[in-house]
């Protein structure tokens, strides 16, 4: 059983403004759930139809109808169970190896999907602008598929944090060197601009090496690869070396 209480307040956990206020975030999906729990977050409530997490003893566990799941998801088809997760303390920033940069990411798919490819590609810490999508917005957690718990992510003044830093700093750009032949460091910031206007004139100024990823396609008709896609490209290139 759920109460009003309970369905008004994980709705209002759509808003940011409202996951800040509460210090939590909406989780959904059995795996999504399971990767959490078995993670240092703190998972508050599940809310499930079924009792899939009796061996992993979660602290408060609803088991609901397939309706009251509906009036709590956010999802066009709702999955098994919805957990509440407290959101972690902010870490210190930690610029060593590789770390990826974003300038104004702004679709929940691309962060979540670049969250997935910096748990694979072993990337520890991911740099966000402040107007970079929400890390905790639903869509961006579902995206991640669980990876947002070994990604530490932190929204900063890019600037101010990259003028700290001695690191190489790689931007992607139309004009930039073709990255496949390039010999690249082990160590640097590598930044991703916006969907539409890519990487910022105060960010760029920034940019000590700038790359491209060569178009092959006979008739150059693809104006530009999605961030996420060339995300996944240039740290494929930076972890083969």
């Amino acid at each position: 059983m759920i109460s009003k209480t309970q369905i008004k307040l994980i709705n209002s956990l759509s808003q940011k403004k409202y996951r800040q206020k509460h210090g939590l975030f909406i989780a959904e999906g059995i795996k999504v759930i399971k990767e959490i729990l078995a993670s240092s977050y703190e998972v508050t409530d599940i809310f499930s139809k079924t009792d899939v997490f009796s061996l992993l003893k979660p602290t408060n566990l609803h088991l609901v109808t397939e309706k009251e799941l509906k009036k709590i998801s956010k999802l066009t088809t709702p999955q098994t169970a919805l957990a509440l997760v407290k959101i972690p303390p902010v870490k210190k920033v930690n610029l060593s190896g590789v770390v990826v940069a974003l300038d104004g990411v702004r679709d929940p798919g691309n962060l979540g999907t670049i969250i997935r490819l910096c748990d694979w590609f072993g990337i520890e810490h991911l740099l966000c602008s402040p107007d970079t999508v929400d890390c905790y917005n639903p869509k961006v957690v579902q995206a991640s598929m669980g990876s947002l718990t070994r990604v530490n992510i932190h929204y900063r003044n890019l600037p101010e944090v990259i003028e700290q830093t001695a690191l190489p700093v790689f931007g992607t750009f139309m004009e930039g060197e073709n990255v496949y032949q390039q010999s690249l460091p082990s160590e640097g910031i590598l930044i991703m601009g916006n969907e539409a206007n890519g990487i910022r004139d105060d960010v760029a100024r920034m940019v000590t090496h700038r790359l491209s990823i060569p178009q092959f396609g006979a008739n150059g008709a693809t104006e530009s690869l999605n961030v996420a896609t060339a995300t996944a490209i240039l740290l494929s290139e930076f972890k083969r070396a």
